[in-house]
């Protein structure tokens, strides 16, 4: 498949940049650059669904929230895909929410622009349809390694995919934060962070953390990095991961 050269919009969305180039100027008309800073909640549960995002810099957590109050992070999405793949399944609502989770930016498009481009049956249904494959097994791996794996290969495995999505060595991060989104406690978040800072892997400071030897850090990590990368690289054919 080709992609567009000399597009109408500026984009690094793996998906936008892997549609052939007539096809992505058609849609740019209906593409609205959006900033997504720290914290925004892109959708409430329950609630109609009225955008979906293709971001270019970022990562946006789907996150399940319990009745109880716990909260724990059930995928991500980052300028590898899109936000909003029930809108095209034919669902108008989620019991999930999503959080900008790294701030970032890209382009939102109405839900209803994007239901009428998938049934046309081009080349961006094909792109959808794949990434949400890619998606599902995003999603089943995590909550398989959150069951199975011990902290500090999830902890690692979790920092990789962040620094994939955010295009960035250093991320915005608390340990209570990575708590929540791992689905564990934050005493066993430090321990493993300390371990990987003794390591020289990664620099910590209060709300901050520096990625210093990615080599390492992907050492660290749970098989379930690699599976889900090659995933996303074998149903895309785009290289939506960092080398």
């Amino acid at each position: 498949m080709s992609t567009h050269t000399g597009s109408t919009l500026p984009t690094s969305n793996r998906i936008l940049n892997a549609l052939p180039r007539e096809e992505y100027e058609r849609l740019a008309a209906y593409l609205e650059p959006v900033e997504m800073p720290l914290g925004e909640v892109l959708y409430h549960p329950n609630e109609p669904i009225s955008h979906v995002y293709f971001p270019n810099r970022g990562t946006v957590s789907i996150i399940c929230t319990f009745e109880d109050g716990k909260s724990v992070e059930a995928g991500m999405v980052g300028n590898e895909g899109m936000f909003g793949v029930g809108v095209f399944l034919g669902s108008i609502t989620s019991p999930l929410e999503a959080v900008v989770q790294l701030p970032g930016e890209g382009y939102r498009m109405h839900a209803d622009v994007l239901r009428a481009e998938f049934k046309r049956g081009e080349h961006l249904q094909d792109l959808l349809l794949r990434y949400t494959q890619a998606l599902i097994i995003q999603l089943a791996q995590t909550a398989a390694c959150n069951r199975a794996h011990p902290i500090d290969g999830r902890l690692a495995r979790w920092l990789l995919m962040c620094q994939d999505r955010a295009q960035a060595s250093e991320l915005q991060l608390t340990h209570e934060f990575i708590a929540i989104m791992l689905g564990t406690r934050r005493a066993g978040v430090s321990e493993a962070a300390a371990k990987l800072q003794d390591d020289s892997v990664i620099r910590y400071r209060r709300g901050h953390v520096n990625l210093l030897d990615r080599r390492k850090l992907e050492a660290y990590s749970c098989e379930c990095y690699e599976i889900v990368k090659k995933e996303f690289d074998r149903l895309l054919g785009t290289n939506g991961y960092a080398s």
